[in-house]
């Protein structure tokens, strides 16, 4: 069995980091609710204990019993973690009326411990906590401090808990990689094998095992998850899998004909399905974001459900559900609220009669890509840009026509080719453009016109729950906006959107 290292989640928006870092250590984590406390077992080399938004003294706060796991486990508290190890074997700490939150420097280290060996003196690390310890129990002692936070990190002698009133995932904490490495090489022994070769492997020989000569069927998207979903299966069920790739007639220009190519090159078994028309005659004079998506979704359902019940005996469905899917669906405070809601095969199983598989479901996006490379799959189809699985749909505000569509296509390739022909597009985590349901008023040659406005938006991120807008080049800007509007028959305005998320979300519907 995999060595696991398990992160109890309390709600800190840096948890997803925490895990990032651990694994980026080629350590295999897992993140579960602060209410889900794991049996005893054997693989399992230790837990970390998250921060989180509340106080330790707030009412309602998290406060699960911490005995066994401490008796069964080494356990690194991190912020609210901490302070809730120290506060369960009697710790005094006061709740401070101004938050301490930003660089600090570490004075005191205490270089014998095993958590802060080779830690500088004097080594930046980043704070972000309302309650400071100020008093240990006997059975503690300080590792670390600043001029600020007396312990800034502790221990419990003899025994492996410890506890760090800082945050070691993040970038402003200069030496928290070592710190986190110092815990789980010198305190809970890993080995540090889990590498991209390592999970394929795994990946294979499990698919092999659970899926035997059955017969799997997949809908491919184009994208990163669905393709490399598709090309573990391969390595493993070979022409047992039967990909499905729907064309919605909301994909960019030509991609259906240019990504069936891809997979065919791949030796994949993929059926293009044209079903544009289809789309477009559902969609006819609908106007609201979320009637659009359900009725793609939906309809994305019927087509995919036909074209699976043409393959005999199909006993399983694929899907490309990453981990970041699976943490939100058992979050801390139960599933999120739903922001958007994208057209998603999850609806299929109970409808189709099948047993799910999903290969990638322990992976982040950012693994998936390396696992994709170690694949040797193309850097076209790894280096794509997040398309939202309404495609187009959401990216034509107001009702859609095929007019429409023409008019949107033409624009996103002008501005996507424009973006790797300058060599901005891997620079840049997501871009697209929105055509507003707008007319503006302009002048082309001696005539006055009153055309369509697009939006161009291009933003940075890590995973999409944060965004900030790329700031692309005037110079390249200026010669899209030209291009668009001499080449892109009904525009005649472009402009850039410069909103972040949050407040703004990545796309406009």
């Amino acid at each position: 069995m995999e060595e696991t290292i398990i992160i109890l989640d309390f709600g800190s928006q840096y948890t997803q980091l925490i895990a990032r870092r651990v694994r980026e250590l080629n350590v295999y984590c897992e993140i579960h609710p602060f209410n889900k406390i794991p049996e005893k077992k054997e693989n399992i080399k230790g837990v970390i204990l998250s921060g989180s938004p509340f106080s330790v003294y707030d009412k309602g706060a998290p406060r699960p019993n911490l005995k066994e796991l401490k008796k069964n486990y080494p356990v690194l508290g991190v912020c609210y973690g901490a302070q809730l190890l120290a506060l369960e074997d009697g710790a005094e700490m006061i709740h401070s009326t101004i938050r301490e939150y930003g660089r600090a420097n570490i004075g005191y280290v205490n270089y014998e411990n095993p958590l802060m060996k080779g830690v500088s003196s004097g080594s930046q690390v980043w704070m972000s906590h309302g309650d400071t310890i100020t008093h240990l129990p006997k059975t503690y002692e300080p590792i670390a401090s600043t001029e600020d936070v007396q312990v800034a990190g502790f221990w419990m002698k003899d025994h492996n808990i410890f506890g760090l009133q800082f945050h070691p995932e993040v970038y402003h904490s200069v030496e928290g990689k070592l710190i986190l490495e110092n815990y789980l090489v010198n305190v809970c022994k890993c080995s540090q094998s889990w590498t991209p070769i390592s999970f394929i492997e795994d990946s294979v020989n499990g698919l092999v095992k659970q899926l035997g000569n059955d017969k799997v069927v997949l809908g491919l998207s184009g994208g990163v998850d669905s393709s490399v979903a598709a090309m573990l299966l391969h390595r493993a069920i070979g022409k047992n899998l039967h990909c499905i790739f729907v064309d919605n007639g909301l994909l960019r220009k030509n991609e259906f004909e240019t990504v069936l190519q891809q997979y065919e090159g791949l030796g994949l078994n993929v059926k293009g399905v044209d079903a544009k028309e289809r789309f477009l005659g559902n969609l006819k004079e609908a106007t609201d974001p979320e009637k659009k998506r359900k009725i793609i979704g939906s309809t994305f359902i019927d087509v995919f459900d036909e074209e699976a019940h043409k393959i005999k005996d199909v006993k399983w469905l694929a899907q490309g559900t990453i981990y970041p899917d699976v943490i939100e669906s058992v979050s801390v405070n139960g599933p999120s609220v739903t922001i958007k809601s994208h057209h998603n095969v999850g609806g299929l199983p109970a409808k189709m009669k099948m047993k799910v598989v999903e290969p990638l479901r322990t992976l982040f996006k950012d693994e998936v890509r390396v696992i994709g490379s170690a694949l040797k799959m193309p850097k076209d189809i790894l280096s794509r840009h997040p398309f939202p699985g309404p495609g187009l749909g959401i990216r034509i505000l107001g009702d859609i026509t095929a007019e429409k569509v023409r008019i949107l296509q033409e624009v996103d390739q002008l501005y996507i080719e424009g973006l790797k022909k300058n060599d901005l597009y891997d620079k840049v985590w997501q871009a697209g453009a929105i055509l507003l349901p707008i007319q503006s008023v302009g002048v082309m040659g001696d005539e006055r016109t009153y055309e369509n406005v697009v939006a161009l938006r291009a933003v940075g991120s890590t995973d999409g729950m944060t965004a900030d807008w790329s700031h692309l080049p005037y110079e390249f800007l200026a010669k899209i906006s030209s291009d668009i509007i001499n080449k892109v028959k009904g525009v005649n305005r472009v402009v850039y959107d410069i909103s972040s998320k949050p407040p703004s979300t990545i796309e406009w519907e």
